[in-house]
């Protein structure tokens, strides 16, 4: 299993092909100019931030459980509270 410590190292192509291959989608969510898919890599969340107009995947981040785009997976999904 890849550690959290060596995935925020990762490129951004890099981060792409892991989740792609290790991931599990869980979701997606819009918001704002935005399409965020979020996936289950190991015990982590991770959101990845596809800007649909451009088609292009512009960020990957960790899930912050403290902002309120958490409201839009709660109202869909149950994820563990934070």
């Amino acid at each position: 299993m890849i550690s959290w410590a060596e995935f925020k190292t990762y490129s951004l192509d890099q981060k792409i092909t892991t989740l792609y291959e290790r991931g599990t989608f869980v979701m997606a969510i819009r918001y704002y100019n935005y399409k965020v898919n979020l996936y289950l890599l190991g015990h982590h969340y991770v959101e990845v931030f596809v800007n649909h107009k451009h088609s292009s995947i512009e960020k990957i981040a960790p899930l912050d459980a403290a902002h309120s785009r958490m409201k839009f997976y709660y109202d869909q999904i149950k994820l563990p509270r934070f």
